[in-house]
């Protein structure tokens, strides 16, 4: 380790192998310039994810598309790591990270970022500003902010260059529908689903 980590935290700045050599005490983190950033996901944001994972896993073997579905998903970006709520890489992908014994799965191979954003959390700053940047500059293809105050919303961002376009924002009322990196298409509304 490049840092002592006392109690979870040291004075850093860490590395890649000191955020996996935390103890595992059920808290989630991610690596920024050097720095240590804890998660703090709730009962909504697990939810979504799960939801998410089975809507995305589904459309996927529906259509016969040869993708990993992870929720959450550990990622190498520029300025260090970072753990989107959900993540979508094709499988050859996944399959080299996994047999490279790779802790972090390369930015560049996810096809799909999605982050659940909790308003007025440290994290929301992070998720609508420095990630829009980020992941586009990690070159990550589509890039969904999915908000649920007061009901759910989606903005998804397209990556035209080497940043991303203007999001396609969508209500609850809409259902969403994308052609790449497979055929995705459910009513927002199913995110208040419980069954």
């Amino acid at each position: 380790m490049s840092a002592a980590i006392e109690d979870g935290y040291g004075y850093g700045p860490y590395t890649v192998e000191d955020l996996h050599g935390l103890p595992d005490e059920g808290k989630a983190h991610e690596l920024v310039d050097g720095w240590l950033i804890e998660l703090s996901p709730s009962f909504r944001d697990d939810h979504l994810a799960k939801l998410l994972t089975r809507i995305l896993e589904r459309a996927a073997e529906d259509f016969g598309a040869d993708v990993y579905v992870q929720a959450p998903m550990d990622i190498s970006t520029p300025s260090g790591a970072r753990k989107p709520d959900v993540a979508i890489v094709s499988a050859a992908a996944a399959r080299t990270a996994y047999d490279l014994g790779l802790s972090l799965v390369p930015g560049g191979d996810v096809q799909v970022a999605i982050e659940i954003v909790p308003r007025g959390s440290g994290s929301e700053r992070e998720d609508r500003g420095r990630k829009v940047i980020e992941y586009a500059r990690t070159g990550i293809a589509q890039y969904w902010l999915v908000d649920f105050d007061p009901r759910p919303r989606i903005q998804i961002r397209r990556l035209d260059g080497s940043s991303y376009g203007e999001p396609i924002i969508l209500e609850e009322a809409d259902v969403l529908e994308v052609s790449d990196p497979f055929p995705i298409s459910f009513p927002l509304s199913r995110l208040t689903d419980f069954s």
